[in-house]
């Protein structure tokens, strides 16, 4: 009989010591999840952490340079009121590009018309313009925050805007180059006479 109980006492201290250990080991397991996990979580050592996305100059799209003048000065913003545009909406926002023509009418640009794209799709703004109108470009575009430059086979130099999803607000004034200020070229930029494919210029009445 005291065999018998030594042998139940016996297993029954075998199967806590299995116990013990088992929770142990998963008690263990678990802080070191919890460890990796709050590592990964604040970036410990650089832990997790993700590369932002490279913007890319002018969103990847090729943009001409503003050519010098004819010494060799660079080229120089222009007054807004020489710059003749076209403001059109490329969103499903009624009265979109009615708001911002008037915006822009208020800073001297010299607004010919408002309406709608073809298109209610249109993801960031860009601004289409062809050879002859590149400083002018380059000055519509400083009033923006996130517009893509698009040079286009038009020869005369009315510029379209088309309005994006991405659009929030026109550049602070205070923060626009000033006319007769160099302009700052496109990173990656090359001269207008070497752009290649460039598409072909949206209907419009010459200017």
């Amino acid at each position: 009989m005291t065999e018998q109980f030594d042998e139940r006492e016996l297993r029954k201290a075998y199967v806590r010591r299995r116990q013990t250990i088992v929770f142990s080991v998963v008690a263990a397991v678990m802080a070191v999840a919890v460890i990796v996990s709050s590592l990964f979580m604040f970036h410990v050592f650089g832990l997790g952490e993700q590369d932002s996305p490279v913007v890319k100059p002018n969103y990847g799209i090729q943009a001409p340079c503003a050519p010098a003048d004819q010494d060799g000065n660079p080229a120089k913003y222009v007054d807004n009121s020489s710059v003749s545009i076209r403001v059109m909406n490329g969103t499903a926002f009624s009265g979109f590009a009615k708001a911002v023509g008037e915006a822009l009418a208020n800073r001297s640009f010299n607004v010919t018309s408002v309406g709608n794209y073809s298109t209610t799709s249109v993801e960031r703004t860009t601004i289409y313009f062809g050879k002859n109108a590149i400083a002018e470009a380059y000055t519509l575009n400083s009033n923006f925050t996130d517009a893509i430059l698009q040079m286009d086979d038009r020869e005369d130099k009315l510029i379209d805007v088309v309005l994006g999803a991405t659009f929030k607000d026109l550049q602070d004034k205070q923060n626009v180059p000033a006319a007769g200020a160099n302009i700052t070229n496109i990173e990656g930029c090359v001269a207008a006479d070497q752009m290649t494919n460039v598409p072909k210029a949206a209907e419009h009445t010459a200017v």
